[in-house]
């Protein structure tokens, strides 16, 4: 997932040093060492030296100094990884696997797995810029839950529109966050300051990324279904920051505005129907997903949605 870095959008209010020592992040910077560590684990499972002996390889192992640890050719993977071959039997997503062979646990492990540094490296600082800033705000209780949904949202659209390749990376939850930043900012609408310029500058970074996802090699599907999974989220799990966060942050929050109730009446609806929306989606996708159904087969158009053809690239549609 490329150029999701959001820092700290316009009109999220900001904390000063003493707010921002009592509420500190540690599960995201667990999650970006759980990350790295999977890559490490992958790239010694690879060893590109010696199954270069075994197997046709075209060229020779990058970053041979690294023994074990050196990437395959770039002709083969240009982005300093392992080969496909080791991220398939490592929980890569794949449909034959998870629909032909019951492998249902490829919708979560391929979460954890990346492609290459450069993929690597993308991803874990979009992760470090979003989520430790809406964990500081919301505790990681519902960020790790949001992460690990969208995430497994993310995983199971896109089984269910891509037959024909592997799926790895954690932008699937990454895009979930996306959303949830959306759905949060509609739902706290009232409590932060430039509020048209922090929804438009959300709004154009989630264009951005939803338009590289155009490109070939790209698994759009993966994006759309974390983000839309993030979103409905978005305001079941974020209805409000923690008190704390508001009590010591530049919030414009009247005084006893959220220590009444948790809820306000139009959050009860966006509860509810997000709630219905999200159970009634990923029940659905599940059914037609693990029942062998192809979801072009449904939408006809909806292949754009992860790749458009031009003059200098083509789109592999092959089953």
């Amino acid at each position: 997932m490329e150029g999701n870095d959001v820092e700290n959008r316009g009109g999220r209010p900001k904390r000063n040093n003493n707010s921002e020592s009592q509420w500190t992040s540690w599960l995201v910077p667990m999650f970006v060492v759980a990350n790295v560590a999977v890559f490490i684990i992958v790239m010694y499972f690879n060893d590109c030296p010696k199954h270069r002996q075994t197997r046709p390889v075209v060229g020779e192992c990058r970053a041979r100094f690294l023994g074990r640890f050196s990437f395959q050719p770039l002709r083969e993977n240009p982005l300093f990884g392992p080969s496909s071959s080791t991220l398939q039997k490592l929980g890569a997503l794949e449909w034959s696997k998870v629909v032909v062979d019951h492998q249902g646990w490829r919708l979560i492990t391929c979460i954890w797995l990346h492609a290459g540094v450069i993929h690597l490296l993308a991803n874990m600082l979009s992760l470090v810029f979003i989520g430790i800033s809406l964990e500081q705000q919301f505790g990681f209780v519902r960020i790790g839950i949001l992460y690990l949904l969208s995430g497994f949202g993310g995983s199971v659209l896109s089984s269910l529109f891509i037959r024909n390749s592997i799926s790895v990376g954690a932008s699937g939850a990454l895009f979930g966050l996306l959303g949830a930043m959306l759905s949060e900012l509609i739902t706290n609408w009232t409590i932060y300051t430039n509020k048209a310029s922090a929804l438009l500058t959300l709004l154009v970074i989630i264009a951005v990324n939803f338009a590289i996802g155009i490109l070939p090699h790209v698994d759009n599907f993966a994006h759309i279904g974390g983000f839309l999974t993030g979103f409905l989220l978005g305001f079941v799990l974020l209805p409000r920051p923690q008190l704390g966060w508001l009590e010591h942050g530049n919030v414009n929050v009247p005084v006893g505005t959220y220590s009444k109730s948790k809820y306000k009446p139009y959050q009860y609806v966006m509860w509810v129907a997000s709630m219905v929306l999200l159970v009634a989606g990923l029940g659905v996708a599940l059914v037609l997903l693990f029942r062998g159904e192809d979801g072009n087969q449904h939408c006809s158009w909806c292949h754009y949605l992860s790749c458009v053809p031009t003059s200098r690239w083509e789109c592999d549609r092959s089953d």
